[in-house]
């Protein structure tokens, strides 16, 4: 009954012009949720449209655990970690309509740089460019390549060095220096995206890529940057659709883990 109703529902939503731009809180989210229309999507796979239209549209982008902004900035650094290109750019105009700026978008394919790899942070780059141009979006709207840095919390980073250096330094010298800076005495201190928002994106690229061992230290980073108990729960639920249950599934065991540890 309940799936009825929801299907009735957004079926008369859909024959209401502003359906499109109310999807994701005001953004221009497709009746489809992806840059093929609902049309395309049924007549290869009628199921995939109803899921499309009834879970995600209907129920998972109006969830009020996670604001339309942060799950615009979840979805986009899923696929650019997954190097996901074909939904890309309908992801990146929902996140600029949602609230990402122009800045924060350039500055989370540059973090991903990092954390996917440099081959998908281009690919995010190609379609990225497409978006500048279409919405008219200038060089001076993006951030500097050298900005003066965040104040840099000097405690967290020596223990943070001290641990990289045990752990790593006997196998990989390189790749200390390198998790020094650039990462984390240049990277994580831009000032063009808040540190709650860069943890946002590394969790969800950890997510996204499989990566369950990295989650530990980066969702602890995160809540300490100010995102909440509930907001890493619903991260999982986002990142399911978009990355897949199996990938969602391996995270929540880290993540109630990470839950469960945290001071009360």
């Amino acid at each position: 009954m309940k799936k009825f109703l929801a299907a009735t529902a957004i079926s008369v939503a859909l024959s209401e012009p502003g359906f499109a731009q109310q999807a994701s809180g005001g953004a221009p989210m497709s009746q489809s949720g992806s840059t093929l229309s609902i049309t395309d999507i049924q007549a290869v796979s009628p199921a995939l449209g109803r899921y499309a239209q009834e879970d995600v549209l209907g129920d998972l982008w109006r969830r009020p655990q996670m604001s339309p902004r942060d799950r615009s900035i979840v979805t986009v650094s899923v696929l650019i970690a997954r190097n996901q290109g074909f939904d890309l750019k309908h992801y990146m105009n929902v996140a600029l309509d949602s609230g990402v700026s122009p800045a924060e978008l350039s500055e989370i394919i540059t973090h991903l740089a990092f954390y996917s790899g440099w081959s998908n942070a281009m690919s995010a780059v190609a379609a990225a460019k497409e978006v500048f141009a279409e919405r008219g979006i200038k060089a001076d709207q993006l951030p500097p390549a050298s900005p003066e840095l965040l104040p840099l919390n000097e405690e967290v980073e020596r223990q943070r060095a001290t641990g990289v250096e045990k752990n790593v330094g006997p196998i990989s010298p390189g790749l200390v220096t390198f998790t020094t800076d650039p990462l984390f005495l240049d990277l994580w201190q831009r000032p063009a995206l808040a540190p709650r928002d860069r943890s946002l994106v590394t969790v969800s690229s950890l997510i996204a890529s499989g990566q369950s061992a990295q989650i530990t230290y980066h969702l602890n980073r995160a809540m300490n940057n100010g995102l909440t108990a509930e907001e890493a729960g619903e991260l999982i639920a986002q990142t399911a659709f978009y990355a897949g249950w199996p990938n969602a599934f391996s995270a929540s065991a880290v993540v109630g883990e990470v839950l469960r540890n945290r001071p009360k």
